[in-house]
């Protein structure tokens, strides 16, 4: 089973169930594990707020999560997820969406 932290927390990585493309990171408790378990759409702790926080709750931009990948030290997630629409709170489909080139971030080449 997973080993969260001394904080109760471990990193979730979600990409693209069909491209594989990175879309976020975020962080889960127990909590947000079993919530997403039980309804098969992405929760994870919010950190600022310090509670769960079901992704898209209020865009309406949900993940669909098809299935949860465990890293070898059960310490990291990576969800394949089907998105709702943007996955970045900016509108960005994903929230990686610019590169560090020399000292500055420029946009992604789509």
């Amino acid at each position: 089973m997973p080993k969260f932290d001394d904080k109760g927390l471990l990193s979730a990585v979600v990409v693209h169930h069909e491209t594989r493309d990175v879309l976020m990171v975020a962080f889960m408790d127990a909590e947000a594990l079993n919530a997403t378990r039980e309804t098969g759409v992405a929760h994870f702790h919010s950190r600022s707020r310090g509670k769960l926080w079901k992704k898209g709750e209020s865009s309406g931009n949900i993940l669909k999560v098809h299935e949860i990948l465990v890293d070898c030290d059960q310490d990291a997630f990576v969800l394949s997820c089907t998105p709702a629409g943007p996955t970045c709170h900016t509108g960005a489909r994903s929230c990686f969406y610019r590169v560090l080139q020399d000292d500055a971030l420029e946009p992604v080449k789509t």
